[in-house]
This record gives structure tokens, sequence and C-alpha cells, in this order.
């Protein structure tokens, strides 16, 4: 399971990884936390776990190579990337990852990602692959979604974001594919984040023993 904190407050932020962070195999991270804190949350969160900065680099080839390789530096494990703007642009940040894993968006979790990841999905899963990405970016909320991009990508990881807070259920999508599964507002905005990052991992573990 992958945290995603999209918690603002640094203080907060903080405490709800440091009480999971021997639950979760990563912690993702976007732009709200980075903005309300600095740069330096990536490397203050990989010292408990392995930080994936999801970023959703979309930019020229250029621009993408700056960003992965500053995300690199800070210490992050991953990143994730959107495939849309082209072959080019996707390479560029795999190259820059250096080892680091790339993961591609296929399709994003929301209603509005069917008005236009979703009839792209299935290329953008093809271009990972070609690539050389670590993973892809499927969606919880459409498991069956998941199962497709497996057919695609093979053995390439499958990160499903969409659990808990958008509807989506974990053993549903490690059932169809998905290698982690990523879990945000269930777990951050609950009372206890610790019992509810237990009830997800064993949900997951129903499945996948």
């Amino acid at each position: 399971m992958v945290l995603a904190l999209d918690e603002t407050d640094e203080s907060r932020a903080m405490k709800v990884a440091e009480d999971v962070h021997d639950l979760v195999d990563a912690i993702k991270i976007n732009w709200p936390l980075v903005l309300s804190t600095s740069p330096e949350m990536i490397t203050r969160l990989s010292r408990l776990a392995p930080v994936i900065c999801d970023f959703k680099v979309a930019d020229i080839p250029n621009t993408d190579r700056l960003i992965v390789e500053q995300v690199r530096k800070r210490g992050a494990s991953g990143v994730i990337v959107h495939a849309f703007t082209g072959a080019d642009s996707l390479k560029a940040a795999v190259d820059a990852a250096e080892g680091m894993d790339v993961f591609v968006v296929t399709e994003m979790s929301h209603p509005g990602g069917q008005e236009f990841t979703a009839p792209l999905a299935e290329r953008f899963a093809h271009m990972a692959v070609e690539a050389g990405a670590a993973g892809v970016i499927a969606p919880a909320t459409r498991p069956e979604r998941i199962a497709k991009v497996r057919s695609i990508v093979g053995d390439l990881l499958i990160l499903s974001p969409g659990v808990g807070a958008q509807g989506g259920s974990a053993s549903d999508a490690v059932s169809m594919g998905a290698d982690h599964v990523i879990v945000g507002r269930s777990i951050y905005g609950a009372p206890s984040p610790r019992e509810a990052a237990e009830r997800i991992v064993a949900d997951i573990r129903s499945v996948k023993g």
C-alpha cells in the first residue's frame, strides 16, 4: 500500500507518516504538501519510507529532465509522469531518473478521467513499456481497467489510486492485477490513521495472502 500524504500542515503530515510508515510500501506526496512546506519534505519523508513524487510531470523533454533530476537529488525513490506530452518527453524523464522508478499515468481515477485519459489509456500503457518505465498508474475506481492495463504492461508495477474516499476497493484493485493501492484521505483524514491503515492492509491480505 502507498500512502498519499496530501496534508498541507507540516506537523500533521509528519505525525501521520511516523504513525504508519511501517505499514506502507511508500509515501506518495503531491504539490499541496511540497508547496505548503518545502522540497525538503521529500528528503525528510524519505528517511521514514520510500517517497514517490506525484508531480505528474508533463512538459517538453528538457523541462521533464530538469524536474526529474531535482526529484532524484532530493532523495525520492519514484516520480509520476504523464505520457500525453509525447514519447520524447517520457523518454527524457526515464533517462533522467537514473535508477529511480518512473510511473506513467494511464488513466486518472476521478470521473473526469474518463473524458480524455481513459480513451488513450492503452496507448499510454504501451508507451510506458517502450520507454522503459518502472510502472504505471491505473484506477482502482474502475478495476476492470487495471486488468486491461496488466495485459499490456506485463511485469511492470501497477499502482492504483482511488481507494477509499473516491470509492475504490483495495481488494478489488489487487484482485484485478494492481501491485499496490494508493490511499490518501481514508488514512490521513481518519481519527486514527494507523487503525485506518491496518484495515486497508487487512483488506489487501484477504486476497493477496
